[in-house]
């Protein structure tokens, strides 16, 4: 197949479903993104998320900078980094949902893709995906059952279900994610809703490899906080 295809992950969405559903987030992310593309030609990934405030975590700054420092290094790979500002003491994302539907409706507009990846449950970029495919793209979404909205669900023409299955073989093999991490407080997105929902369309996308013309990646991390 020559479809060509974009995937745009929402970081921190990833991250806190594998701690939750999972209680591990040492995903071998080449494979991850290998899995999700299948026997398609992988065009980009892009990865979005918010830096760590450096003064009170200092900890856990310096592992998100060493997995960031670890994406860099990926081939064919993009990120896109936001801040934070805090609400009423909690700090909030700001400026990831945006660059992450920009670049979806951007990409799409320049014909850089034929179909795109969204990993990510939030309800925001229902409307964006409808626009994406009202330019004549297919999307697809991966999602994990207990965090995802159904009007995002609805508006993908197929779907991924990160369940355990299809984690299988996409773990490093490395412990759970270290104990002083676990109270860590989450990072919130200033505009939230989702809905647990039932799978209504699932793909299965399992032992499909990226053509030879792509280069392979080898890079194994650690998924950091956010």
């Amino acid at each position: 197949m020559n479809d060509r295809v974009a995937i745009f992950i929402d970081g921190s969405n990833l991250y806190h479903s594998l701690k939750n559903n999972f209680k591990r987030v040492d995903l071998n992310f080449a494979e991850f993104t290998k899995k999700l593309c299948g026997q398609r030609r992988l065009i980009r990934t892009y990865y979005y998320n918010v830096l760590q405030d450096s003064i009170p975590k200092a900890e856990g700054v310096r592992e998100q900078q060493e997995f960031l420092d670890t994406l860099r290094k990926m081939p064919y790979l993009e990120l896109r980094l936001g801040t934070t500002k805090l609400s009423q003491g909690v700090p909030v994302e700001r400026g990831i949902d945006v660059m992450l539907a920009t670049d979806l409706l951007y990409f799409a507009s320049n014909n850089t893709y034929d179909i795109a990846i969204l990993v990510s449950g939030d309800s925001d970029f229902s409307y964006t995906l409808q626009v994406v495919k009202n330019m004549g793209k297919h999307v697809e979404v991966a999602y994990f059952e207990n965090a995802a909205s159904r009007d995002l669900l609805y508006a993908a023409d197929n779907l991924h279900e990160l369940d355990r299955k299809f984690f299988t073989g996409l773990w490093t093999g490395g412990n759970q994610y270290p104990s002083h991490r676990r109270n860590q407080p989450r990072y919130r997105k200033s505009r939230t809703s989702t809905t647990q929902v039932p799978v209504v369309n699932q793909t299965a996308m399992e032992n499909q490899s990226i053509p030879p013309e792509q280069p392979p990646t080898q890079d194994t991390l650690t998924l950091p906080g956010l």
